[in-house]
């Protein structure tokens, strides 16, 4: 996500870092740069002369240039412009009880896998508190073949009700749908709505009519981030004819520029909410300025990594990690469990990019992927060893060592690799216990 403008940004701000002089002569450098990539990425040119001329009366009002270490200043000064211009400290917090949450979009933007992944992010929500939502999918998309019947099966995925309406105008069946949520006594109504390949009055003039009627107390506008700035006109039409709260980037896990992300806040002066960054229904991710902010000039985002997580490890498991990790003594056991933890967070690019000094990282997906194979082919190897090989792998001999090949279908070089990695692996551990590095680090 942003992998362009991380890497453009990264390479201009390392290159800056330690400079303990900054004239007005690199400073337009630097800014030209800055510009030329927001442009390259596909911001407006007038959006990326704005900031770029923000940033500059800032740097000589503040008189940066003439402080004792203008270069950090002027990257700290960078970071918290580009932080408001991306929306500032707000984030969206949940939805209030009851509402109707109308989701609108273009055709193939994403907007019927978002309303699952909206669903089940409040579901999380909730769940955090020891609470329960009662929530209702319904749609009134008659023009897409199979479009309700995909709300449906995505409806039972995520455990939540679905309605089908008998009514087939758009409008009627919107004010059907309306009477059995409030008939049920629904918490949430997640309605989607109609999408075209492109916008077309009678597309907008639906919503209209339907928004008139249910009054929705939330407007969503998922946008396709592939689609560049045509993303920003198709918002801004759906805005003059409809309005709406915020926007749900979608596809930002692509080959996506991401300049439309940057630009929107921006141009329209409404938030971003969340960001999809992948086809499964948890792979949505709350939109937090400053911490964009902070991962686009390659300094990671661990708030973000921790909180990932916080949801996706059990206690019991962040526990018994911890107290291995206390002991200053780790098994194949403890390391199978570390493994585990890994692959839940993600593949290695999606844990990489929220690593400071690592999310500029140009990591092919060819290494990324022969990552993700090694720590499969670890577990299946660990997997393949009897419970006290694991607790205690000093006693696996050359003739022990065949056995665990073979079990696992690999070569005694593989498992002799892991057993290195290993081995490598508990030294660390030894070091840092003994430097007292492991207080906390488990406790979310």
């Amino acid at each position: 996500m942003f992998k362009f403008l991380t890497d453009k940004f990264s390479n201009i701000f390392t290159n800056l870092t330690g400079k303990n002089k900054l004239t007005e002569a690199n400073l337009e450098q630097v800014l030209g740069q800055i510009k030329d990539s927001l442009i390259a990425a596909d911001v407006p040119l007038a959006v990326a002369e704005q900031l770029a001329a923000q940033v500059k009366s800032e740097v000589i009002g503040q008189k940066v240039l003439k402080s004792l270490n203008p270069s950090e200043q002027f990257i700290q000064l960078f970071h918290d412009r580009l932080k408001e211009f991306l929306g500032g400290s707000a984030t969206f917090t949940g939805f209030q009880i009851p509402s109707v949450i109308l989701v609108m979009g273009l055709q193939g933007s994403g907007k019927t896998t978002t309303i699952a992944k909206l669903a089940n992010w409040a579901q999380g929500l909730a769940s955090k508190k020891g609470k329960q939502r009662s929530i209702l999918f319904a749609s009134v998309d008659f023009y897409r073949p199979a479009a309700i019947d995909q709300l449906e099966v995505l409806a039972k995925q995520v455990n939540v009700n679905f309605y089908r309406a008998q009514q087939t105008d758009p409008v009627f069946a919107a004010q059907e749908v309306y009477r059995y949520f409030q008939k049920g006594g629904y918490e949430y109504l997640f309605l989607d709505t109609a999408g075209r390949m492109h916008v077309d009055d009678q597309m907008l003039q639906e919503l209209s009519e339907i928004n008139s009627i249910l009054n929705p107390k939330y407007k969503l506008m998922v946008l396709d981030s592939m689609t560049g700035q045509e993303s920003l006109r198709v918002a801004q039409a759906f805005d003059q004819a409809v309005g709406f709260n915020g926007a749900i980037l979608t596809k930002m896990d692509s080959e996506t520029l991401g300049g439309s992300a940057l630009a929107f806040r921006y141009v329209l002066q409404k938030s971003i909410y969340f960001v999809g960054n992948g086809e499964k229904v948890e792979d949505l991710e709350q939109f937090h300025a400053d911490r964009l902010a902070t991962r686009l000039l390659g300094l990671g985002d661990l708030q973000t990594l921790m909180e990932r997580a916080q949801d996706k490890f059990k206690l019991a498991d962040q526990e018994k990690s911890m107290k291995a990790f206390e002991s200053g003594r780790i098994t194949l056991e403890d390391f199978s469990n570390q493994l585990d933890m890994v692959s839940k967070l993600g593949s290695l690019n999606k844990v990489i990019q929220y690593l400071p000094g690592l999310s500029g990282m140009n990591v092919s997906p060819e290494m990324a992927e022969k990552g993700d194979l090694e720590i499969k082919r670890f577990k299946v190897i660990i997997s393949s060893m009897t419970r006290k090989e694991r607790l205690t792998p000093q006693i696996i001999n050359a003739s022990r060592q065949q056995r665990i090949a073979k079990g696992a279908g690999v070569k005694v070089q593989d498992v002799n690799y892991l057993i290195q990695r290993f081995e490598e692996s508990a030294q660390f551990v030894k070091l840092l216990k003994k430097q007292g590095r492991f207080q906390n680090m488990f406790k979310f």
